[in-house]
């Protein structure tokens, strides 16, 4: 039996005042939803053209005051795909209008990375294969 695709990743964030309107600009889309769960937190989540679901969450539970680091024990970073390194370059230009930080394109031989950060420090990177 095959490994299933991924279907969906959740952030946790600490505010979605500040985060949900980031994200949105960043992905130029409105959510499919936007909901507060009988769980105790509230999500936004959008879906990308291949089906997978992004989603950011706050829940109502408090806090530590530790900012996102990906030395800790688990999330490393976010990755999306993108087809190649022109598109890479296309992406750089607009975090550069969105005012949003980045690292340089970086090469290896498997592929291109952009690194950068959203607003509670959560690491997200834009990656193109190689070839």
């Amino acid at each position: 039996m095959p490994f299933p695709a991924l279907n969906h990743v959740a952030l946790t964030v600490r505010d979605l005042s500040v985060s949900a309107p980031w994200y949105r600009a960043l992905i130029d889309a409105d959510p499919v939803l936007d909901e507060h769960t009988e769980t105790g937190f509230r999500h936004v989540v959008w879906q990308f053209d291949n089906g997978t679901l992004f989603g950011i969450h706050e829940h109502t539970r408090p806090m530590t005051d530790d900012r996102f680091t990906e030395f800790r024990s688990g999330l490393d970073h976010v990755g999306f795909g993108c087809a190649d390194r022109a598109e890479l370059e296309q992406w750089r230009s607009r975090l550069d209008a969105l005012g949003i930080e980045h690292g340089a394109i970086v090469d290896a031989h498997y592929g291109s990375g952009l690194s950068f950060r959203d607003p509670d420090g959560i690491a997200l990177e834009l990656f193109a294969p190689s070839g």
